[in-house]
């Protein structure tokens, strides 16, 4: 039953100690901590390792196979004065949708000139000509040297010429080498923030969970910023998001199909995958079919969910969409309880941090 306080953006705030954002990850991946939500009330503490002993045979998990870009980049403008470059998306024809910091003072029609990641002149040089911005976003639209269309042709560039874009909670320095902010079955490159429930799986935890029977399929969304980025507007109600491209294919919804066949339950491995399963359900009447474009789904206290049954994810950011759509599985005052006893017992927050499974028997209204 959704309460008034659950349409109110200041009932999804918590305390966090600065002390609990984690800045490295554990090794091995599997070792993060993992609160396991009791049916009814509780919880138990273990570790993502422990996570197969939840799940059975003939169970599906949904893990999202985004590839992270190394799209942040180095430039200088004409007159010497240093901006960084967030490539987002492509726009056609060679543009993409840059974030720009400082941003203001970058005018249309500008060439930007791309630096080194060590902060030197590339040689030869390589230009980026500022051609549009977006008023949605905030950013620019820069055209980027012929044949760099799609993620796909652009991904070796930026290896070449970018760095990881970390979240801004992890401090400068940290030392994370790329490929640990990369899940270990990413594949499609498109990506600017990793789905970070699936950090958890090293390879050894997805072979055990394969010798127990348990089925795995994949589902693309590239992660954007507006993931992550805290909601502003008080009252919930109408709330809209960001869209986001997502294809889901004809063997995923078989999977699910098969799944459900034979009794397995649906399992989305992050929240990013929930959005996916549901955001394309959405537009089918609440029947999972194949699709390939974008969903603008809001996940809060009172959906009904057609395909989603359990939910292994990390925690989140106070005041983000994440938070609602995690509310919506469990309830705001359970999860935020919940919380608040991870944060005692010491678990660590955000990207690099542990995790929550919530199963099937502890989703609201099951049973």
């Amino acid at each position: 039953m959704t309460s008034a306080d659950d349409l109110l953006l200041s009932s999804y705030d918590f305390d966090l100690p600065r002390e609990a954002i984690a800045q490295q990850p554990v090794e091995p991946r599997h070792s993060a901590r993992l609160l396991l939500v009791e049916p009814a009330e509780g919880a138990r503490h273990r570790t993502v390792w422990d996570w197969a002993e939840e799940l059975r045979p003939g169970d599906l998990i949904v893990v999202n196979d985004t590839r992270v870009l190394q799209a942040r980049l180095r430039a200088r403008r004409a007159s010497g004065g240093a901006v960084e470059v967030l490539v987002l998306q492509p726009r056609g024809d060679g543009d993409w949708l840059c974030l720009l910091k400082p941003a203001k003072r970058v005018k249309i029609g500008e060439e930007l000139l791309l630096d080194t990641p060590a902060g030197t002149p590339c040689e030869p040089p390589v230009s980026l000509q500022v051609v549009g911005s977006d008023a949605a976003s905030g950013g620019r639209v820069l055209r980027f040297p012929a044949g760099l269309e799609d993620a796909g042709a652009i991904e070796p560039f930026l290896q070449r010429h970018g760095t990881m874009p970390l979240p801004p909670y992890i401090q400068a320095g940290a030392g994370v080498a790329g490929e640990r902010y990369q899940t270990r079955y990413a594949a499609r490159p498109g990506a600017v923030a990793a789905p970070t429930a699936g950090l958890h799986l090293s390879d050894a935890l997805l072979e055990r969970l394969r010798e127990r029977g348990v089925e795995r399929a994949t589902v693309t969304l590239h992660v954007g910023l507006g993931t992550f980025r805290p909601l502003e507007q008080e009252r919930l109600e109408g709330l809209e998001l960001h869209s986001e491209w997502v294809e889901v294919s004809e063997a995923l919804v078989a999977a699910v199909g098969a799944a459900r066949a034979r009794g397995g339950r649906v399992v989305a491995v992050g929240t990013t995958c929930v959005r996916s399963l549901e955001g394309v359900a959405a537009l089918h009447g609440g029947a999972l079919r194949p699709h390939a474009g974008p969903i603008n789904l809001v996940i809060q206290p009172g959906h009904r969910f057609a395909v989603v049954e359990g939910l292994l994810t990390n925690f989140h950011l106070p005041r983000s969409s994440l938070l609602l759509l995690v509310s919506s599985l469990i309830g705001r005052e359970r999860l935020l309880a919940l919380y608040g006893e991870a944060i005692r017992e010491g678990y660590r927050f955000f990207s690099f941090g542990d995790a929550m499974w919530i199963p099937p028997e502890a989703v609201v209204g099951a049973g």
